[in-house]
């Protein structure tokens, strides 16, 4: 997912979100920003959202107030997170990068905007009616990744061709993706008769400065 994609797709529902005139309004608008990652995973993303918001106006602080939610691959704390959010009516919800969120937030709401971002066909996922006509609450971008990933196994086979299997590193943290990628991989490691060994490994981003 390019974060100008997301970005100006966001724009778009961001224009329904009223800018606020002076620092005595008693509360600011709320984006409930939800990824399945953690926060120390998700630094780059998380800035450059930010820094998108900048430029279509918006400031975290000033103007809209951004509020993080990071389930850190509990994805059982979704439907109380999302009925949260619904219940005090945030005016927007984004879920960038997370096929999890961005179904179980267009399951606890048909009216709060929702500004997704998933490697998928979203008219699959069930989050949008087709790609001309959106419809509904839910609009944002498809980065085509697991479109790709079958390609990718064969550009690897054709690089590697006695090669006879092939290690898929999986993070099962993330439910929803890492079901997707497996499907995908074993239909087209089966086309061209490959075995896959399946490893799994928990994404962690050591932070500067530690040992």
């Amino acid at each position: 997912m390019r974060r100008r994609d997301f970005i100006k797709v966001f724009a778009g529902v961001a224009a329904a979100v009223p800018l606020v005139a002076g620092a005595e309004q008693a509360s600011l608008p709320v984006i409930g920003f939800v990824n399945s990652g953690s926060a120390d995973g998700s630094v780059g993303r998380a800035s450059a959202f930010l820094k998108g918001l900048g430029e279509v106006g918006y400031v975290d602080g000033q103007n809209v107030k951004v509020e993080y939610h990071w389930l850190e691959g509990k994805n059982e704390r979704l439907p109380a997170i999302m009925a949260d959010l619904v219940r005090r009516q945030v005016s927007v919800i984004a879920t960038p990068g997370s096929v999890v969120c961005a179904l179980a937030a267009k399951a606890a709401t048909e009216n709060i905007p929702i500004v997704f971002g998933v490697p998928e066909d979203p008219v699959k996922l069930g989050l949008v009616a087709n790609l001309a006509r959106p419809g509904g609450n839910a609009t944002g971008v498809n980065s085509f990744s697991q479109e790709t990933i079958g390609k990718r196994l064969r550009l690897l086979h054709d690089l590697i061709p006695k090669a006879t299997r092939i290690g898929l590193l999986l993070n099962p943290a993330n439910a929803s993706s890492t079901e997707t990628t497996l499907r995908e991989v074993q239909k087209a490691a089966d086309q061209i008769s490959l075995k896959i060994q399946v490893l799994n490994a928990n994404v962690r981003v050591a932070r500067q400065g530690s040992a």
